[in-house]
């Protein structure tokens, strides 16, 4: 299994993070990809990317974070080009739920960090909440570039994934999945095709069933896999190669 999206400079992964690559490994995890979301989540990552060869990282900034930390394509290019440990660029993108950021500055990101991707040819991972109409609009005008685009803890309607196809999109299940109350999304990954589908915890946050309440981590992908296999009727060791090698397809570039 691969974790392609979790965030290992945040606590209490941080301060556990032996533990956390422990319990990650004998899960069968193979590799962890920790995702940037500010400047100093890139200082961190630094460290954490060295920690074991597993862990893979990103440097992007979250539409959060962009008021504080809005920098320029040049910007985003040199910090990936960091490690040939960081793998893609992300998480960018528009959350237009929460507007803890001005709108006009989140899709300036975007589009910096969008920019970056093609100069470099690396994945962008994208967060949209709120945004859907924006998102695929500007994800659009890059139609012809072949821009590679994986949706990050994609819960987007079912209209939203078809279109996202058209851009050859790939989408990663997360344990929202395992939610009782999530039947649209499930129907959704159900008509996303395979070769399209990717697995991530988003830990700390958004911890599967049975393991609701408790702060996420890496080793819980298992039950998010074992979901989608059988959102798929797969059997799960089948899914878990399929997810697997979509990731490592996805990021083959480097």
């Amino acid at each position: 299994m691969i974790d392609s999206h979790c965030h290992l400079d945040h606590e209490p992964l941080y301060q556990n993070i032996n533990d956390i690559i422990s319990r990650s490994k004998a899960a069968g995890i193979t590799k962890l990809l920790t995702i940037c979301t500010n400047i100093q989540s890139f200082e961190n990552i630094k460290k954490i990317i060295n920690i074991d060869p597993i862990i893979y990282g990103t440097f992007g900034i979250h539409p959060h974070e962009v008021d504080k930390n809005l920098i320029s394509k040049s910007k985003i290019i040199e910090n990936t080009k960091y490690s040939n440990k960081i793998i893609g660029i992300g998480e960018t993108g528009l959350d237009f739920y929460y507007d803890n950021s001005d709108r006009s500055n989140q899709i300036k990101s975007f589009e910096n960090h969008i920019e970056a991707c093609l100069d470099l040819n690396v994945p962008l991972i994208v967060h949209s909440r709120n945004a859907e109409v924006d998102t695929f609009n500007i994800l659009n005008n890059y139609k012809n570039s072949n821009l590679k685009i994986l949706m990050h803890c994609f819960t987007g309607s079912y209209g939203f994934a078809k279109k996202l196809l058209d851009l050859n999109c790939y989408f990663s299940a997360s344990g929202i999945i395992t939610f009782k109350n999530s039947s649209d999304l499930r129907e959704t990954f159900a008509y996303i095709p395979n070769e399209k589908l990717i697995i991530e915890t988003d830990s700390p946050f958004l911890a599967p069933s049975p393991m609701r309440g408790k702060k996420n981590e890496p080793s819980f992908i298992k039950f998010t896999l074992q979901k989608l296999a059988e959102i798929k009727k797969m059997k799960e060791e089948n899914m878990d190669k399929v997810t697997t090698d979509n990731f490592n397809n996805l990021f083959a570039s480097k």
